[in-house]
């Protein structure tokens, strides 16, 4: 399914009308499913598929994306402005991937007791049992 998935988005974006924010979703999707790792990812071309996606479909979890893809490429400091400047208006308030992405760019910067405290936020607001357990293992990783 995921061969048949790869193989649709290049015709999705190379049609004769520009492409739809569904099929620079596609394109995304496909650069992480065809990297076997994170490592051997393609994060330029994520990041440059995010802001395209950002201009056809502005919203603030793309942006939050956007600025996780971000980290990848410029490093946590850079996506951490952006992510903080995101949490500064309030569109995402109470949306744990807000603070869990916050947390990851500072363990990644190395303040560890402010990631510690973001990953408590995102496990306050966390709706399913993975990601609780997700942020409890970093909780004590962090300690």
């Amino acid at each position: 399914m995921i061969a048949e998935g790869l193989a649709l988005v290049q015709p999705a974006l190379t049609a004769e009308r520009p492409p739809s924010a569904y099929a620079v979703q596609a394109a995304i999707a496909a650069l992480h499913a065809e990297a076997p790792t994170a490592a051997d990812t393609d994060w330029r071309q994520i990041v440059a598929l995010y802001a395209v996606l950002l201009r056809l479909a502005p919203s603030p979890v793309i942006e939050l994306n956007h600025a996780a893809a971000l980290s990848m490429t410029d490093g946590p400091a850079v996506a951490l402005l952006r992510v903080d400047a995101l949490a500064a208006r309030g569109e995402l308030a109470g949306y744990d991937v807000l603070p869990a992405v916050r947390a990851d760019l500072l363990r990644r910067l190395g303040r560890r007791p402010e990631a510690r405290a973001a990953y408590q936020a995102a496990l306050s607001l966390a709706r399913h049992d993975p990601e609780r357990r997700y942020f409890h293992r970093r909780i004590a990783e962090l300690q």
